[in-house]
């Protein structure tokens, strides 16, 4: 009980500070103008006999000191601000919740399970489908089968911009006609007369059926 200690003569007055050197924790009592270490207190589980809170108060501890000879004392720490003491808890609590997250994680190492060879064996292969690769050539590029024909014969595909086979080409449009002219059978039909063949020339041979011998 903190009521039963000499509160208003403490035997030390100074700083406190709490260090770590991988799972341990350090409560260092150093002198608050020089630094100089004063008692320090590893503690290796938190809560546990290393740090103890009072009964009767939320700013009073007891902690266990230690020497480099490792001997060892109780005493009784107690903060003038309870902001301080509440520091002090949660300093503690976050140092040991960090030490049981890296115990799982070195519980869940995979380098420590049986590792899983990803490597290609000699003479395996692998084989890649890329979808949608843009041709390069346009239509000189497709490589799809042509519809066969009657008899077995390969149709080529209509050229660019034509037009299939077998359609009747346009009606030639008629002759102009001109406002209030009517058109007449002569005007419809005006197609230029094929002239009448010229008479042969007289054969400079003479005839060939007359000839004797």
């Amino acid at each position: 009980r903190a009521a039963e200690w000499q509160l208003d003569q403490p035997a030390w007055s100074g700083r406190l500070r709490i260090t770590a050197r991988g799972s341990t924790a350090f409560i260092r009592l150093e002198d608050k103008t020089s630094g100089e270490l004063f008692a320090q207190a590893p503690v290796e589980q938190f809560p546990g006999i290393a740090v103890e809170s009072v009964t009767d108060s939320s700013r009073y501890f007891v902690i266990r000191i230690e020497d480099e000879n490792g001997r060892r004392a109780f005493i009784g720490v107690g903060f003038v601000d309870r902001g301080d003491a509440f520091d002090f808890n949660v300093a503690l609590q976050d140092h040991f919740k960090w030490v049981r997250q890296q115990s799982e994680l070195a519980r869940q190492d995979p380098d420590q399970g049986p590792k899983l060879d990803l490597g290609f064996k000699e003479g395996q292969t692998i084989k890649l489908n890329i979808a949608n690769m843009k041709k390069k050539e346009g239509a000189s590029g497709n490589t799809r089968a042509r519809p066969a024909g009657p008899g077995g014969l390969t149709l080529l595909p209509p050229p660019p911009g034509g037009k299939p086979c077998g359609e009747r080409p346009p009606s030639v449009p008629g002759p102009a006609r001109l406002p209030g002219t009517p058109i007449s059978a002569d005007s419809v039909l005006s197609w230029p007369q094929p002239s009448a063949p010229a008479a042969p020339a007289a054969d400079a041979w003479g005839d060939f059926a007359k000839a004797s011998g």
